[in-house]
């Protein structure tokens, strides 16, 4: 009896998804996942999950902290993020540095909502990274927005893999 439920969890992982409300309008939800390696132990590279450590080596990342005041990295933190013409609001609702645990939810009213999961494991000098990406319509006519960033989300590895580990060589932490 779990086969097929497992089947449906994982056809709904590989297949984008489309839930419809009571009035039958679809919305679209997106998982993707990436994986790649950061060049440096995992204690070094944990902290850079963070959302005000994370500005060291994201380009252009710049969240707007809300709480805590002054900003800093913690379980709970809470922040703004300008995408062009929209404004996103974060939460942290898992920060844990030791075991390699991050998770924040974001949403853009009437929009859409995200959760990004970084999951890392220490493999020797070197840190595996994997990243999965939630993402929901909450309207129907925000489907296209939803689908074009799960597009940039499922080739955002490399950017990310360049990025830290750029900042991790010119830093000296690997």
């Amino acid at each position: 009896m779990a086969t097929p439920r497992l089947i449906r969890h994982l056809h709904g992982a590989l297949h984008e998804h489309r839930g419809t409300d009571s009035s039958g309008a679809g919305r679209v939800h997106t998982e993707e996942k990436f994986v790649f390696t950061a060049n440096a132990p995992m204690g070094k590279v944990a902290p850079l999950f963070g959302a005000d450590k994370e500005r060291v080596w994201a380009p252009d990342w710049n969240p707007q902290f809300i709480h805590p005041l002054p900003a800093g990295d913690e379980e709970g933190m809470v922040f703004a993020v300008a995408h062009q013409h929209l404004k996103s609001t974060w939460i942290n609702t898992e920060y844990d540095r030791t075991n390699g645990r991050f998770q924040y939810v974001y949403l853009i009213p009437d929009v859409m909502i995200t959760m990004i999961t970084i999951r890392l494991r220490p493999q020797e000098t070197q840190t595996r990274v994997d990243v999965n990406y939630q993402r929901t319509a909450l309207r129907p006519d925000a489907n296209a927005h939803v689908r074009h960033m799960a597009e940039g989300d499922r080739n955002a590895a490399a950017d990310w893999d360049k990025w830290m580990n750029g900042y991790l060589s010119k830093t000296g932490s690997q």
